[in-house]
């Protein structure tokens, strides 16, 4: 069973999960356009962090920042890697999309690797398919060649 629960980023069971979202981070494109998050930055006031179970066992993570123009920044969505292609990412993104909602957000929006950053292929393909659309950039960004910036517009939660 899945089971998606806030949780500590300096947990011990979170290590590899961290570790394994730097090493995808740096493998992935150039040290100057790297925003990830270490386990310390998630830990900070503004920013929640959620751990994706099954049966116990953490899979996944994923984030919201605040920001101060009413909406959060997705941060740090990753599942292992002996867990991709099941779809627990899109359960994460849905997740998060989910709290945002009900907190009165008025949009979602992320920061990834622009087009010929091809380890971020799989991750601009679920968020255009969430509906996600490519925009400027967002509160804390400067334009950068390496980085795509998309938004999530998200209707008030009834």
């Amino acid at each position: 069973m899945i089971d998606i629960r806030e949780a500590d980023p300096g947990a011990e069971e979170m290590r590899a999960i961290i570790q394994a979202h730097f090493a995808h981070s740096n493998a992935a494109g150039p040290a100057e356009s790297n925003h990830t998050m270490d386990a310390g930055s998630l830990a900070a006031t503004g920013v929640r962090f959620w751990a994706l179970y099954e049966d116990g066992c953490p899979l996944g993570c994923g984030a919201l920042k605040a920001l101060p123009d009413g909406t959060a920044e997705v941060k740090s969505v990753h599942i292992l890697a002996e867990a991709r292609g099941r779809g627990l990412a899109r359960v994460m993104m849905k997740h998060l999309a989910q709290i945002a909602q009900d907190e009165g957000l008025s949009a979602l929006v992320l920061e990834t690797g622009a087009d010929h950053l091809q380890g971020y292929d799989a991750a601009r393909k679920l968020y255009e398919s969430l509906g996600y659309s490519y925009c400027g950039p967002i509160v804390g960004y400067e334009n950068d060649p390496n980085s795509a910036f998309m938004r999530l517009a998200l209707e008030p939660a009834r």
